[in-house]
């Protein structure tokens, strides 16, 4: 385990003493705005997905892939600018950048999804998406010790559902979130003390975080006819 890692995970109950069931209410939050748009800057999940399908001549394929580079280039944007303040504004970036983070990514995976033709409607696939963000290794991890029952596509495809699972699935992404957040403030406030610096290992962290995402979720949603 990383240092990064190692410091995320100690700080992590720290960080959620803004407490697991209201931070796991902002991630919702998130999800909800991610799939109806914010501004001209994010559009709503639908009209987003057929611009980037205009674009790409009618190709799933590669609308998901000009999706996933859009996205981890703002999240690259967003995480240079909550990483700008080192030790002092720690408290404050974090949470600014989970939901950041949050907000971005739901509406990364979402696109992804109805790309692949499933109703983000539904509260089962917005169950899945939110599993998605969790990343393969930590979902696989999760899924053995029976946090979380399944896969984001039989979560999205089960006959009915199941509000506990979504519950809890938003306060594992919550979780999973602050203490990755944590742990690279922590190494880089520490580590380097010059905020720059901080904000360029920031950019690079959530992109490369946001990459990940969305590369499972292209894995993970198999196509159920594209839209």
């Amino acid at each position: 385990m990383g240092l990064g890692s190692m410091v995320g995970r100690a700080l992590a109950p720290a960080a959620q003493r803004i407490s697991p069931e209201f931070a796991a209410g902002l991630v919702r939050q998130a999800l909800e705005l991610a799939i109806d748009g914010v501004g001209t800057r994010l559009p709503g999940v639908k009209a987003t997905a057929a611009k980037r399908l205009d674009t790409a001549a009618g190709d799933v394929d590669q609308a998901i892939r000009d999706t996933i580079e859009s996205h981890v280039r703002l999240a690259g944007a967003q995480g240079f600018l909550t990483n700008l303040g080192g030790v002092v504004t720690l408290t404050f970036t974090i949470p600014a950048n989970v939901t950041g983070l949050a907000l971005l990514q739901c509406h990364l995976v979402a696109t992804i999804a109805h790309l692949r033709g499933y109703d983000v409607e539904d509260p089962r696939v917005r169950t899945a998406i939110l599993t998605c963000l969790l990343g393969e290794d930590n979902l696989k991890s999760l899924m053995r010790q029976g946090r979380i029952p399944t896969s984001p596509m039989a979560i999205a495809t089960a006959p009915e559902h199941d509000p506990e699972l979504a519950h809890r699935t938003a306060i594992e992404v919550t979780a999973d979130m602050l203490t990755k957040v944590s742990g690279k403030r922590i190494v880089t406030a520490v580590g380097r003390r010059t905020p720059l610096i901080g904000g360029g290992i920031g950019a690079v962290a959530d992109g490369f975080s946001t990459w990940q995402v969305g590369r499972y979720a292209e894995r993970a949603l198999l196509s159920r006819g594209a839209k």
